[in-house]
């Protein structure tokens, strides 16, 4: 079912399930704004990235979204590894952050995310 919602690569979902299992990490100096403007050069192109936008591949979820399927926090190791994921024919470039990037990015995350989907 997980795959007919969100198709992943077999590498890219057993990571994404290392992650969960791991639990989330620390965020303590974590910038939501640096976060979004990481978000805005790398992931816009395809994801929406803001709490409104609408993603520019139908195909690629909203960031807002993302806590509905995945506690932001356990995305961090994906994220380190070097996350890629396909879009049924719209492969996702395979991006690299370092560890201070990945808490930004996920402070982002949490910042744009309605309160009641809110993980973690």
């Amino acid at each position: 079912m997980c795959r007919e919602i969100f198709p992943m690569k077999p590498v890219a979902l057993a990571l994404l399930a290392a992650c969960l299992a791991a639990g989330p990490g620390p965020a303590a100096a974590a910038d939501a704004a640096r976060g979004r403007v990481l978000a805005q050069k790398n992931c816009s192109p395809c994801h929406a990235v803001g709490r409104s936008d609408a993603s520019r591949n139908p195909r690629s979820p909203p960031f807002r979204t993302l806590s509905t399927r995945y506690d932001p926090d356990a995305l961090q190791e994906a994220l380190a590894e070097g996350i890629s994921v396909g879009h049924e024919g719209a492969e996702m470039p395979e991006f690299v952050f370092s560890p201070a990037q990945i808490d930004d990015l996920i402070a982002h995350i949490r910042r744009i995310t309605p309160r009641a989907k809110r993980g973690g």
